[in-house]
């Protein structure tokens, strides 16, 4: 078990990374409809999802590079928070039917990058370890 302790830091980085560029794709895909557009979004995008989408492509794309990650992650975190509450949660109580599964998943991915920081492979690591 201990074996596996050694890979946690780089694990996290790669949960930091793949759940990041998840992410971006979700405001990639409402601003400029790559890699195609955002299925049920209205066009033009209200305001709101106007800065969600800029939220998810800016602040996915910082925590692709592990840079500022806990303040980021806070922020997104309740990004999705908000999103579940305001778009799926009026659709009915049950996640799985009310189309809010990833929203709960970024939300508490996120969560957790606030408490376990970014990982071996951030750009917050290497500033850390500067002299």
């Amino acid at each position: 078990m201990e074996r596996l302790n050694v890979w946690a830091p780089r694990v996290l980085s790669l949960l930091r990374i793949i759940a990041a560029l998840l992410f971006m794709e979700h405001g990639l895909m409402k601003v400029f409809h790559f890699p195609a557009a955002q299925p049920g979004v209205p066009d033009p995008l209200p305001t709101i999802l106007v800065a969600a989408a800029w939220l998810e492509m800016v602040g996915g794309a910082l925590l692709v590079l592990g840079l500022f990650t806990r303040p980021v992650a806070f922020l997104l975190s309740g990004q999705m928070a908000v999103a579940y509450f305001l778009a799926h949660f009026p659709k009915g109580f049950w996640p799985a039917l009310n189309g809010g599964e990833a929203a709960i998943l970024f939300c508490f991915v996120f969560l957790y990058l606030v408490f376990a920081g970014p990982g071996e492979w951030s750009l917050d690591a290497q500033v850390r370890k500067r002299p």
